[in-house]
Protein backbone atom coordinates (compact mmCIF):
# COMPACT_ATOMS: atom_id res chain seq x y z
CA UNK A 1 0.00 0.00 0.00
CA UNK A 2 1.35 3.55 -0.98
CA UNK A 3 2.15 5.82 1.87
CA UNK A 4 -0.04 8.61 0.17
CA UNK A 5 -3.15 6.41 0.85
CA UNK A 6 -4.83 7.02 3.90
CA UNK A 7 -3.85 4.13 5.96
CA UNK A 8 -4.40 6.17 9.23
CA UNK A 9 -7.43 8.00 9.14
CA UNK A 10 -6.42 9.94 12.40
CA UNK A 11 -3.47 11.65 10.73
CA UNK A 12 -4.52 14.26 7.72
CA UNK A 13 -3.04 13.90 4.66
CA UNK A 14 -2.18 17.34 4.40
CA UNK A 15 -0.17 16.62 7.78
CA UNK A 16 3.43 17.80 7.00
CA UNK A 17 4.92 14.57 8.31
CA UNK A 18 2.43 12.72 6.57
CA UNK A 19 4.82 10.00 5.15
CA UNK A 20 6.91 9.33 7.76
CA UNK A 21 3.70 8.76 10.51
CA UNK A 22 2.74 6.59 7.90
CA UNK A 23 5.46 4.47 7.47
CA UNK A 24 5.61 4.87 11.18
CA UNK A 25 2.50 3.18 11.73
CA UNK A 26 3.88 0.09 9.25
CA UNK A 27 6.36 -0.44 11.68
CA UNK A 28 4.08 -0.75 14.57
CA UNK A 29 1.48 -3.05 12.53
CA UNK A 30 4.62 -5.00 11.86
CA UNK A 31 5.53 -5.56 15.32
CA UNK A 32 1.70 -6.67 16.18
CA UNK A 33 2.22 -8.91 13.57
CA UNK A 34 5.46 -10.73 14.66
CA UNK A 35 7.06 -9.07 11.57
CA UNK A 36 9.10 -6.20 13.57
CA UNK A 37 11.01 -6.85 16.90
CA UNK A 38 10.18 -4.37 19.27
CA UNK A 39 13.69 -3.26 19.30
CA UNK A 40 12.88 -2.50 15.42
CA UNK A 41 10.65 0.43 16.44
CA UNK A 42 13.71 2.00 18.13
CA UNK A 43 16.38 1.49 15.55
CA UNK A 44 13.69 3.21 12.91
CA UNK A 45 13.25 5.60 15.18
CA UNK A 46 16.97 6.50 15.16
CA UNK A 47 17.08 6.18 11.40
CA UNK A 48 14.96 9.09 11.19
CA UNK A 49 16.71 11.04 12.73
CA UNK A 50 19.47 10.61 10.44
CA UNK A 51 16.93 11.16 7.91
CA UNK A 52 16.05 14.45 8.99
CA UNK A 53 19.95 15.53 8.49
CA UNK A 54 19.97 14.44 5.08
CA UNK A 55 17.03 16.92 4.23
CA UNK A 56 14.85 13.51 3.90
CA UNK A 57 15.33 13.04 -0.15
CA UNK A 58 17.60 11.06 -1.63
CA UNK A 59 21.00 13.02 -1.62
CA UNK A 60 22.92 12.68 -4.97
CA UNK A 61 25.81 10.56 -3.17
CA UNK A 62 23.29 7.93 -2.49
CA UNK A 63 22.24 7.86 -6.14
CA UNK A 64 25.99 7.26 -7.53
CA UNK A 65 26.21 4.69 -4.44
CA UNK A 66 22.77 2.86 -6.19
CA UNK A 67 24.59 2.83 -9.63
CA UNK A 68 27.11 0.85 -8.18
CA UNK A 69 25.17 -1.61 -6.09
CA UNK A 70 22.80 -2.37 -9.03
CA UNK A 71 25.83 -2.38 -11.30
CA UNK A 72 27.65 -5.26 -8.42
CA UNK A 73 24.06 -7.43 -8.30
CA UNK A 74 24.08 -7.70 -12.01
CA UNK A 75 27.67 -8.64 -12.39
CA UNK A 76 27.68 -11.06 -8.95
CA UNK A 77 27.82 -14.72 -9.52
CA UNK A 78 25.87 -15.55 -6.27
CA UNK A 79 24.21 -12.28 -4.97
CA UNK A 80 21.55 -12.07 -2.23
CA UNK A 81 19.51 -9.55 -0.43
CA UNK A 82 19.43 -10.04 3.63
CA UNK A 83 16.05 -9.05 4.48
CA UNK A 84 15.01 -8.21 8.23
CA UNK A 85 11.91 -7.28 9.98
CA UNK A 86 11.91 -3.76 9.90
CA UNK A 87 12.39 -3.58 5.75
CA UNK A 88 9.59 -6.65 5.41
CA UNK A 89 7.52 -4.35 7.27
CA UNK A 90 8.67 -1.34 4.96
CA UNK A 91 8.74 -2.20 1.36
CA UNK A 92 7.63 -5.90 1.06
CA UNK A 93 6.62 -5.09 -2.68
CA UNK A 94 9.53 -3.10 -3.61
CA UNK A 95 12.01 -5.44 -2.36
CA UNK A 96 10.37 -8.50 -4.24
CA UNK A 97 9.84 -6.11 -7.37
CA UNK A 98 13.75 -5.88 -7.39
CA UNK A 99 14.25 -9.45 -6.29
CA UNK A 100 11.94 -10.56 -9.01
CA UNK A 101 13.64 -8.26 -11.79
CA UNK A 102 17.27 -9.21 -10.97
CA UNK A 103 16.60 -12.77 -10.30
CA UNK A 104 18.18 -12.87 -6.57
CA UNK A 105 16.52 -14.73 -3.70
CA UNK A 106 15.48 -12.89 -0.97
CA UNK A 107 17.30 -14.64 2.56
CA UNK A 108 15.45 -13.83 5.75
CA UNK A 109 17.96 -13.36 8.94
CA UNK A 110 17.02 -11.78 12.04
CA UNK A 111 18.63 -10.59 15.12
CA UNK A 112 15.80 -11.35 17.47
CA UNK A 113 14.68 -15.20 16.54
CA UNK A 114 11.09 -14.70 18.30
CA UNK A 115 9.54 -17.99 17.65
CA UNK A 116 7.09 -16.99 14.44
CA UNK A 117 8.79 -14.29 13.17
CA UNK A 118 10.39 -16.39 10.26
CA UNK A 119 6.45 -17.57 9.08
CA UNK A 120 5.37 -14.00 9.33
CA UNK A 121 7.94 -12.59 7.11
CA UNK A 122 7.67 -15.03 5.30
CA UNK A 123 3.93 -14.85 4.66
CA UNK A 124 4.40 -10.81 4.01
CA UNK A 125 7.30 -11.57 1.13
CA UNK A 126 4.96 -14.01 -0.26
CA UNK A 127 1.57 -12.13 -0.60
CA UNK A 128 4.31 -9.65 -2.09
CA UNK A 129 4.82 -11.95 -5.00
CA UNK A 130 8.48 -13.54 -4.17
CA UNK A 131 9.34 -16.67 -5.41
CA UNK A 132 12.46 -17.51 -3.90
CA UNK A 133 13.23 -17.19 0.07
CA UNK A 134 16.32 -18.95 1.80
CA UNK A 135 16.35 -18.78 5.11
CA UNK A 136 13.25 -20.73 6.52
CA UNK A 137 14.55 -23.96 6.60
CA UNK A 138 17.15 -25.22 9.61
CA UNK A 139 18.14 -27.93 8.03
CA UNK A 140 19.67 -25.91 5.49
CA UNK A 141 21.09 -23.44 7.79
CA UNK A 142 25.15 -22.71 8.37
CA UNK A 143 26.65 -20.98 10.99
CA UNK A 144 29.23 -17.58 9.94
CA UNK A 145 32.51 -17.48 11.94
CA UNK A 146 33.23 -14.87 14.25
CA UNK A 147 29.91 -14.25 15.13
CA UNK A 148 27.58 -15.16 18.15
CA UNK A 149 24.36 -13.63 17.82
CA UNK A 150 21.25 -14.99 16.16
CA UNK A 151 22.66 -13.43 12.56
CA UNK A 152 25.15 -16.05 12.30
CA UNK A 153 23.28 -18.66 11.35
CA UNK A 154 22.96 -18.08 7.73
CA UNK A 155 21.26 -20.36 4.39
CA UNK A 156 22.29 -19.08 0.71
CA UNK A 157 24.51 -16.42 2.14
CA UNK A 158 27.11 -18.70 2.79
CA UNK A 159 27.67 -19.15 -0.71
CA UNK A 160 26.49 -16.05 -1.78
CA UNK A 161 29.81 -13.23 -3.20
CA UNK A 162 27.60 -10.38 -3.19
CA UNK A 163 25.32 -9.82 0.06
CA UNK A 164 22.95 -7.09 -0.25
CA UNK A 165 21.86 -5.56 3.57
CA UNK A 166 19.38 -3.27 4.31
CA UNK A 167 19.25 -2.38 7.61
CA UNK A 168 22.11 -4.04 8.86
CA UNK A 169 24.02 -4.47 12.05
CA UNK A 170 27.33 -3.93 12.22
CA UNK A 171 28.55 -7.13 13.60
CA UNK A 172 27.78 -9.47 11.02
CA UNK A 173 28.85 -6.52 8.10
CA UNK A 174 32.11 -7.46 9.59
CA UNK A 175 31.80 -11.24 9.54
CA UNK A 176 31.18 -11.14 6.07
CA UNK A 177 33.77 -8.68 4.85
CA UNK A 178 35.81 -11.18 6.47
CA UNK A 179 34.73 -13.86 4.66
CA UNK A 180 35.84 -11.57 1.68
CA UNK A 181 31.95 -11.05 0.69
CA UNK A 182 31.02 -8.36 -0.87
CA UNK A 183 28.49 -6.09 0.98
CA UNK A 184 26.07 -3.74 -0.01
CA UNK A 185 24.41 -1.40 2.94
CA UNK A 186 21.49 0.63 2.74
CA UNK A 187 22.14 2.54 6.30
CA UNK A 188 21.26 6.24 6.88
CA UNK A 189 24.19 6.48 9.70
CA UNK A 190 27.31 7.10 7.43
CA UNK A 191 29.43 6.29 10.52
CA UNK A 192 28.01 3.00 11.74
CA UNK A 193 30.33 -0.13 11.68
CA UNK A 194 27.93 -1.22 8.77
CA UNK A 195 28.42 2.14 6.57
CA UNK A 196 32.23 2.32 7.17
CA UNK A 197 32.73 -2.05 6.58
CA UNK A 198 30.29 -2.06 3.34
CA UNK A 199 32.07 -2.13 0.23
CA UNK A 200 29.15 0.44 -1.14
CA UNK A 201 27.06 2.45 1.15
CA UNK A 202 23.94 3.91 0.21
CA UNK A 203 23.09 6.64 3.11
CA UNK A 204 19.18 6.69 2.18
CA UNK A 205 15.98 5.73 3.85
CA UNK A 206 15.30 2.13 2.18
CA UNK A 207 11.44 3.74 1.27
CA UNK A 208 13.36 6.08 -1.19
CA UNK A 209 16.44 3.53 -1.84
CA UNK A 210 14.55 0.86 -3.03
CA UNK A 211 12.18 2.26 -5.78
CA UNK A 212 15.72 3.74 -6.84
CA UNK A 213 17.37 0.63 -7.41
CA UNK A 214 14.24 -0.76 -9.38
CA UNK A 215 13.98 1.93 -12.08
CA UNK A 216 18.24 1.97 -11.98
CA UNK A 217 17.82 -2.06 -12.40
CA UNK A 218 15.64 -1.34 -15.47
CA UNK A 219 18.13 0.67 -17.56
CA UNK A 220 21.11 -0.93 -16.26
CA UNK A 221 20.08 -4.51 -16.95
CA UNK A 222 20.29 -3.54 -20.60
CA UNK A 223 23.89 -2.54 -20.71
CA UNK A 224 26.74 -4.70 -21.19
CA UNK A 225 29.21 -6.80 -19.00
CA UNK A 226 32.06 -4.29 -19.46
CA UNK A 227 29.70 -1.22 -18.84
CA UNK A 228 28.89 -2.32 -15.62
CA UNK A 229 32.05 -3.18 -14.54
CA UNK A 230 33.53 0.57 -15.52
CA UNK A 231 30.16 1.64 -12.92
CA UNK A 232 31.48 -0.29 -10.45
CA UNK A 233 35.28 0.93 -10.71
CA UNK A 234 34.62 4.53 -11.06
CA UNK A 235 33.20 4.30 -7.43
CA UNK A 236 34.83 4.89 -4.36
CA UNK A 237 32.97 4.18 -0.97
CA UNK A 238 35.35 5.96 0.95
CA UNK A 239 35.27 9.16 -1.11
CA UNK A 240 31.53 9.13 -1.16
CA UNK A 241 31.40 8.50 2.60
CA UNK A 242 32.72 11.76 2.64
CA UNK A 243 30.99 13.74 0.54
CA UNK A 244 28.05 12.61 2.54
CA UNK A 245 29.32 13.52 5.29
CA UNK A 246 29.75 17.24 3.80
CA UNK A 247 26.19 17.02 2.89
CA UNK A 248 24.82 16.95 6.49
CA UNK A 249 27.30 19.31 7.76
CA UNK A 250 26.03 21.93 4.57
CA UNK A 251 22.24 20.68 5.62
CA UNK A 252 22.80 21.28 9.45
CA UNK A 253 24.83 24.94 8.48
CA UNK A 254 21.98 25.69 6.37
CA UNK A 255 19.20 24.73 9.19
CA UNK A 256 20.56 26.56 11.35
CA UNK A 257 20.57 29.83 9.85
CA UNK A 258 17.16 29.11 9.57
CA UNK A 259 16.07 28.88 13.05
CA UNK A 260 18.10 31.76 13.62
CA UNK A 261 15.69 33.78 11.41
CA UNK A 262 12.30 32.19 13.36
CA UNK A 263 14.01 32.81 16.76
CA UNK A 264 15.05 36.59 16.04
Amino acid sequence: MSPNENENHSVPITHPRYSSLQYRHRIIEGMKNLVVAEAGLIAHGRGECFDYIIGEKTPKTAKDAIKAAVASLLTAKKPVISVNGNVAALVPNELVTLSNLLDIPLEINLFYSKEGRVKAITDVLINAGATDIRGTNETLMTELKGLESNRRKVDFIAKADVIMVPLEDGDRTEALKKLNKQVIAIDLNPLSRTALWADITIVDNVIRAIPIMIETAQKFKKLNTNELLEIIKNFDNKVNIQKTLDLIIDYITTQKEEAFKILK
